[in-house]
């Protein structure tokens, strides 16, 4: 179910110290004001100067008065965050973005090192990253959507506003008379999110006024279906062995094939197949019945060959 803000923060148990993603934004800014007046002298500030557009000095001159007010310090760090040719702009940014948190969060010699960094991501972010999901035709893992805590790099990552809508967050920064840095990109709708946010979800609002709870619900099953296919792609995977046998592999079902194989090549390469590229190696797996039969199938940046009685992958 949806929550106030206040109540999602009484929720909120972090390890302290406690870095706070900082844009500059309203949820960003609703967020540090809680976290800072909870935890005083616990609580720094991390902002990314991803060096993308002309506002982006201004977001930062607004977060340092924010901190300075606050009484919070503030760690930037100032990135590249331009794509590559056929590269995703968003995709890109948020892994320069998170990358970065990390640095900033583990400090150095001078710096005290954070425990956990908490992201003001909303009910409204959770509900467009499943639309996203979908629109992709994302399997379980991606229907997920996002985790309200994880950890990576030793740190305690959290997103404590996952049940709280986008507007409930800017009432509760209104009522305290506080401003925030409007990002002009959020009006761009070249941006997929951006479309969804100005037109999908006030229609499902009319439509479906409980739809936030709804998506959320459908993003817990998935994350948990998630789960369970790991655990049986790791139990299929010791049993087929590291490079997979085929001859093992053939002993499964498709659908258990499918599983063990995207996880072996996102485990042991990184890299995942499309739908295609997977369905391709399947029919090729099927049909392979003879010594003879090569397998040799793109797949992400490499490809997936038969070496012996084995599978294996070169880039």
């Amino acid at each position: 179910m949806t929550e106030r803000f206040d109540v999602a923060m009484d929720r909120f148990r972090p390890a302290l110290p406690l870095g706070v993603a900082l844009s500059g934004g309203a949820d960003s800014t609703a967020l540090l004001h809680a976290c800072a007046q909870r935890w005083p002298g616990q609580v720094h500030a991390l902002h990314v100067h991803h060096g993308l557009q002309a506002a982006a000095d201004g977001f930062e001159a607004h977060c340092r008065a924010l901190c300075e007010r606050l009484g919070v310090p503030l760690r930037t760090a100032h990135v590249d965050a331009r794509h590559a040719a056929g590269d995703s702009p968003e995709a890109t940014a948020r892994q320069w973005r998170y990358a970065s948190l990390q640095a900033l969060a583990a400090g150095s010699i001078e710096k005290i090192a954070m425990k956990s960094i908490a992201i003001a991501q909303h009910a409204d972010d959770q509900v467009e990253t499943v639309l996203l999901a979908l629109s992709r035709g994302a399997g379980v893992a991606g229907l997920a959507a996002m985790p309200s805590r994880w950890q990576g790099g030793g740190i305690d990552w959290h997103r404590p506003l996952l049940r709280v809508a986008g507007a409930q967050v800017r009432a509760w920064l209104a009522a305290r008379g506080e401003g925030w840095a409007e990002d002009p990109t959020n009006a761009d709708e070249r941006y997929t999110r951006n479309r969804i946010r100005a037109r999908v979800l006030p229609a499902l609002e009319a439509a479906f006024p409980q739809f936030r709870d709804t998506f959320a619900r459908s993003a817990s099953h998935a994350a948990e279906a998630a789960v369970l296919l790991r655990e049986l792609a790791q139990a299929d995977l010791l049993a087929v062995g590291q490079p997979p046998r085929i001859a093992a592999l053939r002993s499964l079902g498709r659908e258990r094939q499918a599983n063990v194989l995207r996880h072996w090549l996102r485990a042991a390469f990184g890299t995942t197949p499309t739908a295609a590229q997977l369905h391709e190696l399947l029919d090729q797996i099927a049909a392979c019945a003879t010594r003879g039969h090569r397998i040799r199938i793109k797949v992400g940046k490499g490809f997936v060959v038969r070496e012996g009685e084995e599978l294996g992958w070169y880039n």
